[in-house]
């Protein structure tokens, strides 16, 4: 079974959907976009990746935010 997040939802700018079995994968599927994003240049999703830059200089809040982000997705109800 899948499950949905957003890029918004994982800290981004945007609500593309990313659908994947595992939070693992969606995490995966949520850098690939946010290298694309980055790429290209986009601002909003510069200004979310400098949000989440300043949250990884505290290990402690990163691991938080992490966890918080995988109970998140282990909530979403599964869809095919």
């Amino acid at each position: 079974m899948m499950k949905t997040m957003t890029c918004r939802q994982l800290g981004g700018a945007c609500d593309k959907a990313f659908q994947a079995a595992t939070f693992d994968e969606i995490a995966q599927l949520s850098k690939t976009h946010g290298t694309e994003m980055f790429k290209k240049g986009d601002a909003a999703h510069l200004e979310a990746m400098q949000a989440m830059s300043e949250l990884m200089k505290s290990p402690d809040k990163m691991k938080a935010w992490f966890e918080a982000k995988k109970r998140e997705f282990e909530t979403l109800p599964d869809h095919l």
